[in-house]
Formats: structure tokens, sequence, C-alpha cells
């Protein structure tokens, strides 16, 4: 549901090229096989404060919304909402205006577009006009203060790290956790198990996983199993970010 991409899988490619010309055959589909794209995620590093205001005057009633929210890293998933407002400078029924335009604004980060975790925003400040100010102009007001703010906030971007594991032929051991080194995985550990066979505990990033099981088949002529399961997520090295990025544009 977030990379709107409709996932297919298989034992293999052959297996995969199989189904592709089924659809072409049976339903007259062209299908076009590409890497499933990974989930990233986006988060703040430090906190900011920023204004936010959106003015327009286009004769009768005008539209003006002004707030001051202060930006800040969590650990929650979600973004977390709060209003500390003195003396009215921003009226109540204005509140969730900003939040419904906060929210709207943190499902597209503003490094690659991908959402925005670990967020609380606090609405502390601002002022409103007596005719021209509405929902619609407070929720403009929050978005641009979402869009100058988040940027000076250090964002960096997420991947889902996943926990691996392989059984695999002992003799064989060395040249699979070679290759889970290559994925920039991490081995956690190792367990002997049962008619010479070894258990490789790592975590490993999902964006380095798609052609695995191919990788598997190859170095162990097919006699290693594994599962792999997602676990949480963790900063994306500096390089391989700025790819991301800028593939995202």
């Amino acid at each position: 549901h977030e990379t709107k991409q409709m996932l297919m899988s298989g034992m293999g490619e052959v297996q995969l090229d199989v189904l592709k010309s089924k659809l072409k055959t049976k339903f007259g589909t062209d299908t076009e096989l590409i890497e499933p794209k990974v989930a990233y995620r986006e988060k703040l590093r430090k906190p900011v404060k920023v204004e936010g205001k959106h003015k327009k005057q286009s004769g009768g009633h005008g539209q003006y919304g002004h707030v001051w929210i202060e930006f800040a890293p969590i650990e929650d998933e979600e973004l977390v909402f709060e209003e500390k407002i003195f003396g009215g400078a921003v009226p109540k029924n204005f509140f969730t205006a900003v939040e419904k335009g906060l929210r709207d604004s943190a499902v597209s980060g503003v490094l690659a577009g991908y959402p925005m975790v670990g967020l609380k925003a606090t609405l502390y400040d601002g002022s409103y006009h007596p005719v021209d100010s509405s929902e619609m102009s407070f929720k403009m007001a929050a978005s641009i203060a979402y869009k100058d703010g988040i940027p000076q906030a250090s964002p960096v971007l997420l991947e889902p790290i996943g926990t691996l594991k392989v059984l695999v032929p002992d003799e064989m051991l060395g040249d699979v956790i070679g290759d889970i080194n290559k994925r920039r995985g991490r081995i956690i550990g190792m367990n002997p198990c049962e008619n010479k066979m070894q258990e490789v505990i790592g975590e490993v990033p999902i964006a380095e996983m798609s052609d695995f099981s191919t990788a598997m088949r190859s170095i162990t002529q097919g006699t290693a199993t594994f599962t792999l399961e997602i676990e949480r997520y963790e900063e994306v090295p500096a390089q391989i970010a700025a790819k991301v990025i800028e593939a995202s544009k």
C-alpha cells in the first residue's frame, strides 16, 4: 500500500518469467518487471522553531493564517500534535485545521517524498484576523511551516532492516557469510545444527535483498533455506541516501 506497486513473487527468475508469459497468453496483459521499491522513511535529527504565514487578499474576504510551530524528533512512529497557545493568539477552533495541515504534509517528507515519522509538532504562537481567518488559511499556514521548517531540522532517510536466518551446509558457510557482508549485512551469531548444517543469523537492509534467493541458490546449489523478517528502521548511510534521494527526483 505504501509503494503503490503490485508484487509478484516466485521461486526464482524462471517462475516469474512463466507467470509473465501466462499473463500475456491468458489475459493479453503486457507486464513490466522491476525490482520492488523499498518503503523508506524520513525523520528529523534536531528540533526547530518555524513560522508559517498564509496571507492572500483578493477582493471581499481575504485569507489569513499565521502560526509558530516547534518541530522535534521523538520515538513514536505517528505524528504527535500539541498546542501551547497562551492568550488566544490562535483561537481554539483553528487547532484542528493546523493539525490536519501537518498530518497531510507529513505523508511526504522533504528529502525524497517518503513518510515523515517520529515527529512532534507543538503549536505555540501565531495570530489571526477576525474576518479573514478560516480553517483553510490555518491549514495552509501549517503546511508552509512544515515545508520551511523540516529542511532546517537535519532530516535523514531511514531504511527497513530485517532479521535474516540462513540454514546452510558447513562447507558453504564462508561463501554465504561473504554474500551477506557484501549486502551491508551484520552477522549476529551462528548455531550448529543437525546434518552438518549451520544457522547463520544476521541483520540486513531490505534494500539489498531483492536477489538474495537467486544468490543463495547459485552459491549453495539450492541446499540453503532462509527467512527474512522486517525488524526496525535505521538511518541510511550518507552515500546510499544520496542515491535514493537522486532517484526519487
